[in-house]
Parts: structure tokens; C-alpha cells; sequence
């Protein structure tokens, strides 16, 4: 049995945080098997307070500021960089479009050992926040349809789970920070969606204008209409389609459904009987407000989140190795990788590549690709019990032409299955990529969408080799 120290670094719209924890884990497999390593405990040993993510003019995320952030919260948690195992950064929301994020991710890293360093694209960080705001597990546990709003600063992150499966996601430009104000309620900032909502409703307001209580409700109780429109609670408009984030999907809520949690800075907001309405110098506790008394929402039946400001990351990550089958194969070389993100096929999309017919999975791994900020990607599939050679020539045949289309010619095609085919199956796309695209096809491990893996050097001489997962900790 062993300790490892994991710490989250979370950047969003509004809020910085850190978290450390302390993770223990042991091998549970038996004398006559191989050996399997798994969480056994997870300890949260410090969390920071909630800073106010640093800006410079609305546009760069001050990246100094920030570091002062993150070495002041291992000062006084009184742990090293040199003493963490594991962790993450991950800049979420309007953040991640901030012009310089790629450089302070860049910064903050040096600050673990393995940090999965990633900018959240907005759909990812629809199920990430889902998972740890307890929505995902509660759709398992009581086998049950669940959305999960997790409304930040600057977005709300949407993703519907249907017992532990994602069945719909998306994400809208509406946040309690997209207008500011002064004590006295002069408008010191007001995002682009908001503008427009207030020229929707007829609110003249603009920066350096004061405002006041009434005018703003306008505002939040339109944002409260757009957000139930967003999962299907009432007929959609046009305004609502032009505050949907851009690069995020549209998402398709299937109804009824049976469960609504709320996660994020504004889920505290829903609850607040607070007389001081622009305590924190936004329209956050007006949208709570408004959410609270919509009466789409009052009729829906709401379960309370586990996490709700801590919900993206409230731990940077945890270690579950294994090792995958025997029978593996893999180009010489390929090995060890780390932080790779997994792309989980969605059922339809795995069915159709095994039946050949390679569409669904070239447009899933252009969103993917388009969500992560990294270059390299793993397919995981669950993959048929015992298939036919031609079944996974088929596969292997639509695996080749998906890469081909979405990937660089020298970027590696690493398949990751559930079930024992990948020796098959990686002699399968060897032989349809005509030996030209360095591949990798191992079995026997199971991961989730929002899951990074780090693929060790072969072991046993050859026969396997070790893979962590790195999901989200409390997730």
C-alpha cells in the first residue's frame, strides 16, 4: 500500500482555486492474477480559498498573478512541487478563450510531476463538470435521466446523463460575471450576450451607466428562460440559439428528464436569501434568483450537487493501473506515452464503424479534436465478444480512413478495447493503413470520456504493457 499527493489547479472565468489530496492505493488482485492497482482512499488534505481569476483588460489572463496564486497555496499547504505525484491545470469557461492561456498552462505546469494540462473546449467541460457535481453518478445510482447546469461566470455548461451515459451536452454564454458593477451600480463591464439580451428586453444599459435592481432582473430572468429553453423545458427562440457558445454542440435533451442539478459559482446563488444582492459586484445573485423563482425550473424535480464552485476540478486527478492483455500489438517505438486524452465511441458510433461504415466516427473525432488541446488522441471501444476477422476488418478499415482524415500522417492511431481483439484488430489496421501509419491496439482496459492515459514502455517482453488512468477524483 502506498500514498500519492495529487493537486487540482482549476482556472475559470471567475475563480481560481487549488486543491491537494492525498491518494492511497494497493494492488487487489489476487496471488493468481495480475496485478491490478485501485484507489483505495482519497483524502482532501488543504483547499485554497476561491480567488478572483486575475485578468489584464478583459482579454489576458495574468499569468504572473496567477502563479503568485498557485506557489502562495503550496506555501502554505506546505508541500513542494518536488512532492507531488500527479495533478492538473485546467482553464475552463471564457477563460479558455482568453488570448494567452496556452502560455500560463505552459507556466503552472512546472508545478507537479505528470499534470494533465489541458483547456477544456466547452463540451468536455460539460461532462467533466457533470461528473463532479454528482449528477453522473446519481443517473447510475438510481438509473435515471439527470442534466447538470453548471453555471460559472461567464457560461453554463449543460450535459445530460441517462444512467452514466452522456446523452446530450452543450453550452451557453450566460454567467454571473457577464455584467459587473460598482458599489453605487455604475456598469463597469458588460460581455457581449448581455448586450444583447438587454437590447431584447429592452434595458438600456452600457459601461459607466448606473443601473439598478429592476432593469437587471430583466436581464437575469431572460437568462433564466434561455437556460430552461437550453434542455428542453420550453420552445427554444431565436435568442436563445444566438447565446449558445459557438464551438460547443447543440445538444438534444431527450424528455422527460427525471432529475435537474445545478453546479458552479451561481448554484450557491439559487439558494441565497441574501438582502445584499450585488455582494460580489455581479449579476450572479439576481441569476440565482431568477433560476429559483423561473417556473420551468420551480416545477422540475432538483437534486442538490455534491460539488457545486468545486465541480470541474475539485481534485487534480487519481491513478487506477492496470495492465492491459496479453495479446496486444503496437509499432516499435510508440511507447511509453502520457496524458493522452480518450475519445470513448458513443454505442451508435462504435456499432456503425464495426458494420464499416466510417462517417459517425470521422465527424466524433473532428469534435473531439476540436475540444481537446491535444494534437494526439486515444479511440476507446468496448468492442464485440468474439467477432469474425471480417468484423474487425471492417473496424480496422474505418479506423485507418478516420485517421487519414482527421489526423496528421505522422500522428500515432492508438485503439484502446474492453474486450480481447486488440492483437486482431491492430494486424487488421496494419495491414489497411499499408504499413504507412505508426499504430498501437491494446485490450483489457476500460476508460471514460474525460479520462487521460499514460501508456508505459512494454513489459514481460512485449506481452503487455502498464496504462494508467487519470480520472477526475472525485468525479
Amino acid at each position: 500500500m502506498s500514498k500519492i499527493l495529487s493537486v487540482g489547479i482549476d482556472i475559470g472565468t471567475t475563480t481560481t482555486q487549488v486543491i491537494f489530496s492525498r491518494i492511497t492505493i494497493d494492488n487487489t488482485a489476487s496471488y493468481f492474477t495480475v496485478p491490478r492497482i485501485s484507489v483505495l482512499d482519497k483524502e482532501i488534505v488543504y483547499q485554497s480559498p476561491v480567488f478572483f481569476t486575475p485578468l489584464k483588460q478583459q482579454v489576458f489572463i495574468d499569468g504572473e498573478k496567477v502563479r503568485d496564486i498557485v506557489a502562495g497555496e503550496f506555501q502554505k499547504a506546505g508541500f513542494k512541487p518536488s512532492q507531488v505525484d500527479t495533478g492538473a491545470v485546467i482553464i475552463t469557461g471564457e477563460a479558455a478563450r482568453k488570448e494567452n492561456s496556452k502560455t500560463v498552462l505552459d507556466t503552472l505546469s512546472d508545478f507537479a510531476g505528470d499534470f494533465v494540462v489541458s483547456t477544456a473546449g466547452p463540451d468536455l467541460e460539460s461532462v467533466i463538470s457533470g461528473k463532479g457535481s454528482g449528477a453522473y453518478q446519481y443517473s447510475i445510482d438510481n438509473l435515471c435521466t439527470v442534466v447538470n447546469l453548471d453555471i460559472g461566470g461567464g457560461t453554463t455548461n449543460i450535459a445530460l446523463f441517462d444512467s452514466g451515459k452522456v446523452t446530450g451536452k452543450s453550452c451557453y454564454d450566460i454567467g454571473g460575471r457577464l455584467i459587473r458593477l460598482d458599489k453605487d451600480g455604475t456598469v463597469q463591464y458588460i460581455a457581449p450576450t448581455a448586450q444583447l439580451i438587454a437590447d431584447k428586453v429592452g434595458v438600456d444599459i452600457k459601461v459607466g451607466s448606473r443601473t439598478d435592481e429592476a432593469e437587471l432582473s430583466k436581464i437575469t430572468d431572460m437568462m433564466a428562460d434561455i437556460l430552461a429553453q437550453s434542455i428542453g423545458l420550453e420552445e427554444a427562440t431565436p435568442l436563445a440559439e444566438a447565446t449558445r457558445t459557438k464551438t460547443s454542440s447543440t445538444g438534444t435533451f431527450r424528455q422527460p428528464i427525471e432529475r435537474i442539478c445545478f453546479s458552479g459559482g451561481v448554484a450557491d446563488c439559487i439558494k441565497s436569501t441574501s438582502d445584499d444582492l450585488f455582494a460580489f459586484g455581479d449579476i450572479g445573485i439576481l441569476l440565482g434568483r431568477s433560476i429559483r423563482n423561473n417556473p420551468y425550473f420551480a416545477k422540475a424535480r432538483r437534486i442538490d450537487a455534491s460539488q457545486t464552485i468545486r465541480a470541474t476540478v475539485v481534485g487534480a486527478g487519481t491513478y487506477t493501473m492496470n495492465l492491459s492483455g496479453s495479446t496486444i500489438y503496437y509499432s516499435r517505438g510508440i511507447f511509453p506515452i502520457k496524458n493522452t486524452p480518450v475519445y470513448k465511441l458513443p454505442a451508435d458510433v462504435e456499432e456503425a464503424m464495426f458494420k464499416g461504415n466510417a462517417e459517425p466516427l470521422i465527424q466524433g473525432l473532428k469534435w473531439f479534436m476540436s475540444q481537446s488541446s491535444s494534437s494526439q488522441v486515444i479511440i476507446a471501444a468496448k468492442g464485440p465478444h468474439n467477432p469474425t476477422f471480417q468484423t474487425l476488418e471492417q473496424a480496422a478499415g474505418c479506423l485507418i480512413k478516420s485517421a487519414d482524415a482527421v489526423m496528421g500522417a505522422d500522428d500515432a492511431l492508438i485503439v484502446i478495447s474492453e474486450e480481447d481483439i486488440a492483437k486482431a484488430l491492430g494486424i487488421a489496421m496494419n495491414n489497411a493503413s499499408d504499413k504507412r501509419r505508426r499504430i498501437a491496439s491494446i485490450d483489457s482496459v476500460s476508460v471514460e470520456d474525460g479520462d487521460y492515459l499514460d501508456i508505459g514502455s512494454p513489459l514481460m517482453d512485449g506481452l503487455v504493457v502498464p496504462v494508467i488512468v487519470k480520472t477526475l477524483l472525485f468525479g
